[in-house]
Parts: C-alpha cells; sequence; structure tokens
C-alpha cells in the first residue's frame, strides 16, 4: 500500500511539473500557456501502472496487456465524475451551511462550557498566536495560474474557430451537434459526464490500440483520395468537353451572324411597282366629243349717251 501511495505521488509530482510553456508556438507566432503542456500530460495516460486492488478508484481496461492501470489520469477523471454525481445527488450548499451552523455552535458551546465551568475557555487555548494569512507570493502565484488557465481555453478556442488545427476544430464541430440533439433528451450533468468520459476515454483507447486505428485511417485516407481523384478527372473531362462544344456553337453562330450582316449591307433595295387599280368603267359610258369646232360671235355693246349738263 505505500509502494501504490508512494508512485501515485510520484506521478502527480510529474504532472506537476509538466507545467512548462511548451517550444511550439501558435500559428500567430504567440507562446502558449504551460497548461497547454499539462493538459496534454493529464490526458495523454503516460506511464500508466498496473494495479489489482479492488479499491482502486479508477481501473481502465489495457487491450494491449489485457491488464487494468491506474494513474494520475485516472484519479483525476474519477474525481470530475464524482464531483457531477455529487452536483447532481447532494444538496451541497445546504450541506455547507449544515456544517458550518454545526462547526460554529460547537465552538461556542465549548468556549462558554469551559468559561463557566473551569473559569477558562477551551477553544481559546487551541487559538493560534498569529493568524494564518496568505503571503503576497501565494496570492501572485495563485493569480498568475488562474491568468495562465483562462488565457489556455481563450486561445483554444480561437485556435479551433479559425481552424488551426483541422482535427480538433472537426471534433469540437461534432461535438456541438451531437449535444445540439443530446440536450433535448439528456440533463446538463449526464452531458456533463459524457463529454468528461469522451474526453478523457478517446486518447486512452487511441494510444492502447494506435497501430490498428492508424492502419483503418489511412485506407480511409487513400481510399478518399483514390475517389477524389477519379471525381476530379471526370469533372475535369466533362469541363474539357463542355468547354469545346460550347467554342463550336459559338463559332458557328458567329459565321451565320457575319453572313447575315454582310448581305445585308451589299444588297440594293430595288423600287416596288404597284398595279394600276383595275375598275368596271368602259369608254362607251361618256358621251362622244364633238368633232367641229367652237364658231366665235360678236357681240356688239350699244353705249347709251347721256345729255351733257348745261
Amino acid at each position: 500500500m505505500k509502494d501504490q501511495t508512494a508512485k501515485t505521488g510520484a506521478e502527480f509530482s510529474n504532472l506537476a511539473d509538466s507545467r512548462r510553456t511548451p517550444s511550439n508556438l501558435a500559428a500567430t507566432g504567440q507562446p502558449l500557456t504551460h497548461y497547454h503542456s499539462f493538459f496534454s500530460e493529464l490526458l495523454s495516460w503516460k506511464n500508466p501502472r498496473k494495479h489489482l486492488t479492488a479499491c482502486a478508484i479508477i481501473c481502465m481496461l489495457d487491450s494491449a496487456n489485457r491488464t487494468l492501470v491506474i494513474g494520475a489520469s485516472g484519479i483525476a477523471y474519477a474525481s470530475i465524475v464524482a464531483v457531477i454525481f455529487a452536483t447532481r445527488y447532494l444538496d451541497i450548499i445546504r450541506y455547507l451551511f449544515k456544517a458550518t451552523w454545526m462547526i460554529l455552535g460547537f465552538t461556542v458551546l465549548v468556549e462558554v462550557a469551559g468559561k463557566t465551568i473551569l473559569g477558562n475557555g477551551l477553544t481559546s487555548q487551541l487559538r493560534p498566536h498569529k493568524y494564518y494569512t496568505l503571503s503576497r507570493e501565494t496570492i501572485d502565484v495563485a493569480i498568475g495560474d488562474v491568468h495562465e488557465l483562462v488565457n489556455f481555453f481563450v486561445i483554444e478556442a480561437q485556435r479551433i474557430f479559425f481552424a488551426e488545427n483541422i482535427p480538433a476544430s472537426v471534433a469540437a464541430a461534432a461535438s456541438a451537434f451531437i449535444s445540439y440533439y443530446l440536450v433535448k433528451i439528456v440533463p446538463y450533468w449526464g452531458l456533463a459526464l459524457l463529454g468528461t468520459t469522451v474526453l478523457f476515454l478517446a486518447p486512452l483507447i487511441y494510444t492502447s490500440n494506435q497501430e490498428l486505428i492508424d492502419h483503418y485511417v489511412q485506407e480511409g485516407s487513400d481510399m478518399l483520395n483514390s475517389q477524389t481523384e477519379q471525381l476530379r478527372q471526370v469533372a475535369s473531362k466533362h469541363t474539357s468537353h463542355a468547354t469545346e462544344i460550347t467554342k463550336q456553337y459559338m463559332g458557328d453562330y458567329t459565321a451565320k451572324a457575319q453572313s447575315m450582316l454582310h448581305r445585308g449591307g451589299s444588297a440594293s433595295p430595288e423600287p416596288v411597282s404597284k398595279p394600276a387599280p383595275q375598275t368596271n368603267i368602259k369608254e362607251t359610258d361618256f358621251p362622244e366629243a364633238p368633232k367641229q369646232g367652237f364658231k366665235s360671235e360678236e357681240v356688239g355693246v350699244k353705249g347709251v349717251e347721256e345729255p351733257l349738263v348745261a
């Protein structure tokens, strides 16, 4: 038991020491936080230990060695699951209030009883000579850790949104899509439990069956590339054929249009003669014209002489 405790303590020490700023940078050239290394170490299930006791907090079946393994990652997973179930089935806030009034009531009762019976309070005897305080260095370290943790989530959200890591962005999109439908039938604590399980067990399953999974992934990638290449060739062939047909039709239509324009410009317009209107009138319908000339008669005009007035 002491040996297992020592190994567990060593694993947690290694996990704490892994909080170093990684050497790789983001796509923008910015340095990452030390929590990137910490969570990568935590979720990778590195250095699992064999454990066969029944009182193990969490046990995972390793398909390669067919043994039960446990480590810091398993303890972290079990702790998160325990918190989720405690939040769901335990009224933690109510229990906190209950524990507070019971503890304070006990200390007050002991102090009053001691002063009444012994003349000296018992609780005051346990009072330290100096109250405990947090140093500025401790506060600065805590604030620095919180700052790094917040930046970890902010940076990762932006890396996923801008598709710096395409598999991670695809996984996030698939998770959001599935959660959109599961939230209608699964409570929030169930979604939290499911997400935590997938987050911790997916890397373990991959590392335990890495060769087999990589083999199938490579086969799927090769098949996808082959189908994509075939589609590209077929599309290129049909595109070139359609382009040739379009050019042929355009050439024919252009030649016909030029021919029509050439004939229309060279031809001179000819006058159109209108036929004389036909009537049913005959020459016999008119009287015969006289054949002899007209004789002129002299007409004399006699003037009337008027008497002159004397």
